[in-house]
């Protein structure tokens, strides 16, 4: 555990191979987690909105039931579907009191008849034992399943344009985002056998793959060559093959449980090798002291009983805490001022106390533990108080790694595992290893600040190397240096997040924290068509290591070693065409390898086909506006590295629009004005949402919740992505139903209450007229925050709900996340706020009389500004 050589720094990994063979350099480097388990209904109350109150921001996690062993059985062949926007709610949707779940903005699988997927031949005619060439696919199952509609695989146009002087626009770019981790209800079929790889390139076979049925070879999609398969795929008829999943599905996954540990138990009780550790800051005062306890007491009553947990307390000193004793908490004592020497290490991990015990029998003493703790007594201003995170970082992952006996009521286990460590922390590392001055004005801020970062990232790769995860919970109002903190979390696998206080939302994003599932020594290949480059990467990972996976002869597949395998996390892949197209179609194959929580090894193999075409308007009309605005974001956020970069970048996102608008659009007759190809008519609204929201704009107003967000944003699932770009509005009506509106001003009526959910936070704004009806105004607004409950009740991490009503101080924050549409002409507004027309003309003045003058352009007003006319109302 001592320091070692100071790690490499970078963050969100970028890769930006320079030619066809894939060299590729990094920028930055970054993690992210797995499908998340729920052992049990979680015991802390319900996320409550904050209400007139305004802080840092913090997002919720997916909590999905894995099956007990790990292993998804076969399900029908998935139909690779599209990815729809935010379901449009028909007045009246459902009545609020049966809180309505609201499909995300992602595709939904939908399972296509079994006749569909392979059509049905007469026996080929045989010759010298083997047959012709056939292919796989009929045209009705490639309309199902070739668009790139996977929900594990999102691309930005469900086509590829043949000439590459058109395919190449930067300002438009081709793309996909790609969720290693993502888990749906009808799950990839099942294989538990090695896969059949092209010997050539290592390339998987799939559902595309041209067969020779008599002598059972097969044709990669990759490379062109033929393969043998030993014999497995020779048959009468194609008919036959259906009985091999990988060619009856273009999803799969192949299941190894003799894996690198022995003794593998396929049930749940697996899970038992995987501990937390709760690494706490004893340095709080009373009232965050409280909330804490509050919710490390509802943590522990929600945990599985066969769950390990670890707990420490840092401040000058490091307190590990012993679950032997059960009448009085007891800790043993290290000095914090240094690494712990491996003779202290020895003799804690192999001494008589017991530091991870399973939940069923140790809850009593946990709550015991959590009750003894008392609020910092000195009289020392917060950001001033020793606290050593890095010491009590290093002895709990000494924990985590063992060897160590657990004896517990006569029960002995391993340590080991996938294990996870949580920190709790109200204030920077002030002392010991990784620390930093307390004040900025320290004559050598700059270079202990450095070194720090690099200390901290190194103990991150540490926590990787040894399969566990450090998640950093901060909250309170003393800073916490997220520059220091964050590659920390990043190196492991783990996220950083920002809280107001230690209260509930702190302690449901506690809960999801250590619920959701890691898998571990990830590993993702891509493997395209030989026209296909592929020049960025953007995402929880870093550079594969030549030593760590297979690698085959003619291999030039990109290989990203993943940080961590979680439900929440995606990578951003940017692509170009090398040359001029001269097939119809492409391939793409993602492969993603990792050992799931039960430590079986899974390859999980999708591999796509899209369609090529020569005119610009089909490609048009297949682009998924949604996708490319989270790509372009990705893209663009990268390089946002600061608030002086996020400037420069909002007017890269003017220069786009006016790229495209002249690469793919029209010139107006006798004028200079631009016309957008009408397929594109909603990308414009998302990359003005972008330009002004939290992400790029002036919203936020501290750098370090600024680059929260960046590093969350840059790894986040497409479903939370792109809800941090484009915010959605819904309205209450009257009946308890729910409206989906534009993000525009004009929904802030006064007689009404509305829901806008921006990823990190969901605001709930209360008209005065309503307001002023307190038992309406109670309904209504309970209605709203079981609907925002609702709506992210799968995210991670938790969102703030924050409630307001009009006219305080608070719904600014609310207001400067809408388009001020009340600045456009009422042709205008009515055009694309259509429910202006249920509206008086008494309702319309008073609306209108309603908004404050300012200088921030509307959307119409932004677009005619680059000489583009805005995209007609859809």
């Amino acid at each position: 555990m001592a320091n070692q050589r100071p790690p490499s720094t970078g963050y969100s990994i970028t890769m930006t191979p320079s030619n066809p063979g894939m060299s590729t350099s990094y920028t930055d480097r970054s993690p992210i987690h797995p499908p998340p388990l729920i052992p049990a209904a979680p015991r802390f109350p319900p996320l409550q909105s904050q209400q007139e109150h305004l802080a840092s921001p913090s997002i919720r996690s997916p909590n999905l039931q894995s099956p007990p062993n790990g292993v998804h059985s076969g399900s029908p062949t998935p139909h690779m579907s599209t990815p729809p926007g935010p379901p449009v709610f028909t007045s009246p949707v459902r009545p609020a009191a049966v809180p309505f779940r609201s499909s995300p903005a992602t595709p939904q699988p939908v399972a296509f008849s079994s006749g569909s997927s392979l059509p049905a031949s007469s026996p080929p005619h045989f010759s010298n034992g083997s047959g012709d060439l056939q292919h796989q696919v009929s045209d009705s199952a490639e309309d199902l399943t070739s668009t790139g509609k996977a929900p594990y695989v999102l691309f930005s146009a469900q086509k590829v344009l043949k000439q590459k002087r058109q395919a190449n626009v930067p300002s438009l770019a081709f793309g996909a985002l790609v969720s290693p981790g993502r888990e749906i209800s009808t799950g990839p079929q099942v294989l538990q056998r090695d896969p059949h790889r092209c010997e050539n390139c290592g390339a998987y076979a799939n559902f595309y793959c041209n067969l020779l049925i008599g002598s059972g070879q097969w044709q990669c999609v990759i490379c062109r060559k033929l393969n043998a398969s030993e014999g497995e795929y020779i048959a009468s008829s194609k008919e036959e093959l259906r009985n091999f999943p990988e060619l009856s599905s273009p999803m799969v996954d192949y299941v190894q449980t003799g894996n690198r540990r022995p003794g593998f138990i396929p049930v749940s009780d697996s899970r038992m090798s995987a501990p937390i550790v709760l690494v706490i800051d004893e340095c709080l005062d009373e009232p965050h002291l409280q909330h804490l306890q509050s919710s490390l007491h509802a943590f522990v009553d929600s945990l599985p009983a066969t769950t390990r947990i670890g707990i420490i307390l840092y401040g000058r000193t490091v307190s590990v805490y012993d679950f032997s004793e059960e009448s009085v908490a007891s800790a043993d004592v290290l000095p914090g001022d240094k690494s712990p020497t491996q003779e202290s290490l020895k003799a804690l991990i192999y001494g008589t106390g017991i530091y991870l015990s399973p939940m069923h029998a140790s809850l009593p003493v946990a709550h015991s533990m959590f009750s003894s703790f008392r609020p910092y007594k000195l009289d020392v201003p917060e950001v001033s108080r020793d606290r050593c995170l890095g010491t009590a970082l290093e002895v709990a992952l000494a924990l985590v790694q063992g060897p160590s006996a657990e004896m517990s009521r006569g029960i002995v286990k391993r340590s080991g595992g996938n294990g996870r460590i949580i920190v709790c922390a109200g204030g920077p590392c002030t002392y010991g290893p990784g620390s930093i001055p307390h004040s900025f004005t320290h004559p050598n801020y700059a270079h202990m600040e450095k070194t720090a970062t690099k200390w901290m990232e190194h103990l991150g790769r540490e926590a990787h190397r040894n399969n566990t995860v450090v998640d950093i919970l901060c909250a309170g109002t003393c800073p916490v240096r997220v520059p220091i903190l964050q590659p920390l979390a990043k190196a492991s696998g783990g996220v950083l997040i920002l809280h107001d206080d230690f209260g509930e939302a702190f302690g449901v994003n506690l809960q999801r924290a250590a619920t959701r599932a890691a898998g571990s020594h990830g590993l993702l290949e891509i493997r395209c068509s030989d026209d296909i480059l592929i020049s960025q990467v953007v995402g929880p990972g870093e550079e594969a290591h030549v030593d760590t996976h297979e690698s085959f002869k003619n291999d030039a597949a990109l290989s990203i070693q993943m940080l961590s395998v979680e439900e929440t996390q995606s990578f951003s892949i940017s692509m170009e065409t090398k040359n001029d197209i001269k097939s119809d179609h492409v391939f793409f194959q993602f492969a993603i390898q990792y050992s799931n929580v039960y430590q079986a090894d899974i390859s999980r193999v999708i591999t796509v086909r899209l369609p090529t075409v020569d005119s610009v308007s089909a490609y048009l009309e297949s682009v998924q506006d949604e996708v490319a605005a989270v790509l372009i974001a990705k893209r663009t956020l990268l390089r946002a590295k600061n608030h002086s970069d996020a400037i420069d970048m909002r007017a890269t996102i003017d220069e786009r629009i006016k790229d495209i608008a002249l690469k793919f659009g029209s010139q107006i007759p006798k004028s200079k004005l631009c016309r957008l190809p009408k397929e594109l008519s909603s990308l414009p609204e998302f990359l003005f949402h972008l330009k002004r929201g939290p992400l790029l704009g002036s919203i936020v107003g501290h750098e370090d919740e600024r680059s929260v967000l960046r590093n969350l944003f840059l790894n986040a699932s497409f479903d939370l992505s792109l809800r941090m770009v484009a915010p959605r509005c819904l309205m209450h009506r009257d009946g308890g139903t729910f409206e989906e509106l534009p993000a525009y001003d004009l929904a802030m009526q006064s007689d009404t209450a509305v829901v806008l959910d921006h990823g990190t936070d969901v605001f709930i704004w209360m008209g005065a007229e309503l307001a002023a009806d307190e038992g309406k105004s109670a309904a209504t607004l309970a209605a709203c925050r079981t609907l925002a409950e609702e709506i992210t009740e799968s995210r991670f991490p938790a969102p703030r709900i924050l409630a307001f009503k009009e006219g305080s101080s608070q719904a600014r924050y609310f207001v400067s996340r809408l388009i001020p549409a009340h600045k456009d002409p009422p042709y205008e507004q009515e055009a694309r706020f259509q429910q202006l027309r249920s509206l008086t003309a008494e309702q319309r003045t008073k609306l209108k009389s309603s908004f404050l003058h300012f200088d921030d352009p509307s959307f119409c007003e932004w677009m005619r500004s680059l000489r583009v006319v805005p995209p007609e109302a859809s």
